[in-house]
């Protein structure tokens, strides 16, 4: 099964997890991207070194995703040393990938000063040109304020960028900077939220990427990391939903192509939890309405991330209507029996399953006799489809195997 997907489409849908919060998306990777966009462009880089800049911009804080403490001390203008952390762990994750490889060197230096006052030891333009395009345009980017009018902004943050120059930012990109941004139409294309869209149509210069369902198996295991990261009793949940899932669609006879997306959507089913700070998902105590009210948000968040993907709108509902439940009575969508498709209720029952089967913070993992019965009376009382719990408790010794 090959999917036809524009790059920069399946990029920027995956950099909108590295935006979410507890108050929505907010806009700094997509900002930052057109400012990087922008730069590379005026000073002349090859088409096929701006797309590369770009989604090095669209990914460049992955490697904060998971932690929110790193993700608040990224909202200064000033970063201190601690702030390379992220910078590492992004490259860390990349640096494997046969999709994303490409990208990890450049964000590995973003941080870099100019000037070498960093721990990488880099200065000056052994920094890589696109790391110090990113650089300067991602500190741009958080000056800016959505409640003041842009161009009465324009001046304090182009000064707040000239008094860095050639201590933190390359001197020569800083030039260019000031160069372009004499145009209006700059700063009103950052605002403007309706223009990001023929920003990325603009950047496909090379039309669609082809890529094999191995392909994004690969990709999604990189984001079901980040997910896993958020709380440390999760350890390995998003893969272990996958491989239940996959285990399931196999005894119902899906095709292996299927059960790969079957995987797919396991490994993604929790990205929109990004959006929950750390605090919540560790908390030991019950919850209040309003935690609770917080995390009812992330199989939503999920939903609206992955149906912007060429060729996943199934696997978006697989993924994303997990917490969804045959009487209707589900989150966050309220979808019953019939219109919840089998791929959904699979995963449900794979997301329970591990749940029930793993160390959280307000209690141990379950004995497999303890977890089934749980599952029954969810069962009993439609909460899961009961053929599905059937299925995965037909062979136990098989499925201690699985996430043993």
């Amino acid at each position: 099964m090959l999917f036809s997907i524009h790059p920069s489409n399946l990029v920027s849908a995956l950099s909108i997890a590295l935006e979410l919060s507890t108050n929505g998306l907010s806009k700094h990777h997509w900002r930052t991207a057109l400012i990087s966009g922008r730069i590379a462009e005026h000073i002349g880089m090859a088409e096929g070194e701006q797309q590369l800049v770009v989604y090095a911009a669209l990914l460049h804080d992955i490697g904060a995703a998971s932690n929110w403490a790193e993700k608040r001390k990224l909202q200064r203008f000033k970063v201190s040393e601690d702030v390379y952390w992220h910078a590492e762990a992004g490259y860390e994750l990349l640096k494997d990938s046969q999709q994303l490889g490409m990208l990890a060197d450049v964000i590995r230096h973003h941080h870099d000063k100019w000037d070498g006052s960093n721990p990488t030891g880099l200065a000056g333009r052994d920094i890589p040109i696109g790391s110090r395009i990113i650089n300067l345009a991602d500190r741009l980017e958080i000056l800016l304020r959505d409640n003041v009018y842009i161009f009465e902004q324009r001046p304090e943050v182009l000064s707040a960028i000239r008094k860095l120059s050639g201590i933190t930012f390359d001197p020569d990109l800083v030039r260019e900077l000031h160069e372009f941004a004499r145009q209006e139409s700059f700063w009103l294309d950052l605002t403007n939220p309706h223009y990001y869209q023929n920003f990325f149509r603009q950047i496909d210069a090379y039309g669609r990427m082809v890529f094999n369902i191995d392909d994004i198996v690969n990709i999604a295991e990189i984001f079901a990391t980040i997910i896993d990261r958020t709380s440390r009793f999760t350890g390995l949940h998003s893969r272990g939903v996958a491989e239940v899932s996959a285990f399931l669609a196999q005894a119902r006879g899906y095709s292996q192509d299927e059960i790969k997306l079957m995987k797919i959507a396991g490994l993604f089913h929790d990205l929109g939890k990004l959006s929950v700070p750390n605090e919540i998902l560790e908390k030991p105590e019950r919850l209040t309405d309003q935690e609770f009210s917080t995390i009812k948000q992330h199989p939503y968040y999920t939903y609206r991330i992955l149906e912007q993907i060429d060729g996943f709108s199934l696997v978006a509902e697989w993924a994303a209507f997990h917490h969804e439940t045959l009487d209707g009575m589900g989150y966050p969508f309220h979808i019953a029996e019939p219109s919840l498709k089998l791929g959904s209720r699979i995963v449900s029952v794979a997301d329970v399953f591990m749940a029930l089967s793993e160390n959280r913070p307000y209690r141990q993992p379950l004995a497999l006799s303890e977890v089934q019965k749980i599952m029954q009376d969810m069962a009993n009382n439609r909460k899961l489809d009961s053929s599905v719990v059937a299925d995965l408790f037909h062979d136990s010794d098989k499925l201690n195997t699985l996430v043993g």
